[in-house]
C-alpha cells in the first residue's frame, strides 16, 4: 500500500528547512536568538533552523568563546543576506544560489568560507508510477520548483544537460509546501527540490528520483560576511575563530552522523529516519574547501545562467563578492566530498 504523508508531520518541519537552498518564503523574517560566549565583542550571526548554532552546540564547539555570538534565525538565505547587506548581521550561512542573487543586486557581501558536498540530495522527483524515465522526457511536462532556489538552478542545468531549456517545460513556481501538495495530488509531473525534502518523499514511498545534481551542480555551501565586519580587526579575529569551529563541527558530523541526525530531527521536527537519510546523503559529505578561482568560476556559471534568463537584474563578476583571507591551507574547492560512514 502506498503510504501517505501526514501534513502535520511533513509540511511544518520542511517549511522550516526552506532555507537549505535559499528559496524565498512568504515568511522571510528573522527571529531573535540567544547569545553564547562572553566578552566585550559580539559577533552577530545569521542562522537557519537546524543550522550553524545547532551543529556547533551538538559538537561542543560553543565552549570557551572569548567573544559573544548573538544568533538571529532566518527562514531562508535571501533575507539573511539582506541583513548582512544592512550590517545587521556580521556573518551567516547560505546555499550556493542566494549569493548570486545578492551579487546581482550589488549587495555588500563577501563569501568567506565554503564547503563542498555531494549533490545527490538535489533531485528532480517524479511520482512512483510516472512513465518518465529520463530528464529529456520532461519536454512539455509541468515541473514545480522554488524560484531563485538552488533547485531552480539544478532544474536549469539538468534540462540543459538533456538538451532542453526552461521554455521546453511548464515551470510552476511553488514554494515547498505548495509544491508538495501539487506533487502528491498529481497536479505537476515533477518536482525539483533538495534534501531533506528528497529524503522525506523517498522514505514515504511517494516518489522516485528522475535525476540528481551530482555532476550537474557544484554542491557548495557558504558562509557570507559583511565587509564592515571584516574591516574591524577584532571582528575579523572572531570570524576566523568562528569558521574554524564550524569546520571542526563538520568533522564531528562526519564522525557522528547518527548523533547529529537525532539533534537535527529534534531541532526541526523531522522524523529521525528522514534526518539520518538526509545526513548520510548530503550533510555528512561536506568537506571544508578554499574560496578559490574554480569556486568563483563555478558560481559565475550560475550568475550567467540567471542573468541570461533575466531572473537577476544584471550580470556581475562573482569574484568581486569573495574574500580569500580565511583560506589558510584548505584544499581546492573541487576536492571530492566525503563518503559518509555506514552505521
Amino acid at each position: 500500500m502506498r503510504r501517505r504523508l501526514a501534513p502535520a508531520t511533513l509540511l511544518l518541519p520542511l517549511a522550516l528547512l526552506l532555507a537549505a537552498c535559499g528559496g524565498n518564503s512568504a515568511a522571510d523574517t528573522s527571529t531573535g536568538g540567544g547569545t553564547d560566549g562572553k566578552g566585550s565583542l559580539t559577533l552577530n550571526v545569521g542562522d537557519q533552523k537546524g543550522g550553524s548554532e545547532a551543529v556547533l552546540r551538538a559538537a561542543g564547539e560553543l565552549k570557551g568563546l572569548d567573544y559573544k555570538i548573538k544568533w538571529s534565525t532566518f527562514t531562508s538565505g535571501p533575507p539573511l543576506l539582506e541583513a548582512v547587506n544592512a550590517k545587521a548581521v556580521d556573518i551567516g550561512g547560505v546555499g550556493n544560489t542566494p549569493p548570486v542573487f545578492a551579487a546581482g543586486a550589488r549587495s555588500k557581501i563577501k563569501v568567506v568560507a565554503a564547503w563542498h558536498g555531494t549533490s545527490r540530495g538535489d533531485t528532480i522527483l517524479v511520482p512512483e508510477k510516472s512513465s518518465l524515465k529520463r530528464p529529456a522526457e520532461l519536454k512539455g511536462k509541468s515541473v514545480a520548483v522554488a524560484q531563485g532556489s538552488s533547485a531552480h538552478y539544478q532544474l536549469v542545468a539538468s534540462l540543459r544537460k538533456a538538451g532542453l531549456g526552461l521554455s521546453d517545460v511548464e515551470v510552476k513556481y511553488l514554494q515547498p509546501a505548495d509544491a508538495l501538495a501539487a506533487f502528491t495530488s498529481g497536479k505537476v509531473d515533477a518536482w525539483a527540490v533538495w534534501d531533506p525534502y528528497t529524503s522525506q518523499v523517498l522514505k514515504a514511498g511517494q516518489g522516485r528520483v528522475l535525476t540528481d545534481g551530482d555532476g550537474v551542480v557544484n554542491g557548495l555551501t557558504f558562509q557570507v560576511a559583511a565587509p564592515g565586519a571584516l574591516a574591524d580587526k577584532k571582528k575579523e579575529a572572531a570570524v576566523k575563530d568562528y569558521l574554524e569551529r564550524l569546520r571542526r563541527a563538520q568533522d564531528w558530523v562526519y564522525d557522528h552522523p547518527e548523533a547529529w541526525a537525532k539533534v537535527w530531527a529534534k531541532d526541526t521536527g523531522l522524523p529521525y529516519e528522514v534526518a539520518l537519510a538526509s545526513v548520510k546523503r548530503t550533510n555528512a559529505s561536506r568537506v571544508p574547501v578554499a574560496v578559490d578561482d574554480k569556486l568563483v568560476a563555478s558560481e559565475q556559471e550560475i550568475v550567467d545562467a540567471f542573468a541570461g534568463l533575466k531572473l537577476i537584474p544584471r550580470k556581475v563578476d562573482f569574484g568581486d563578492f569573495v574574500d580569500t583571507r580565511f583560506n589558510g591551507d584548505l584544499p581546492a574547492s573541487t576536492t571530492a566530498p566525503r563518503v559518509p560512514k555506514e552505521s
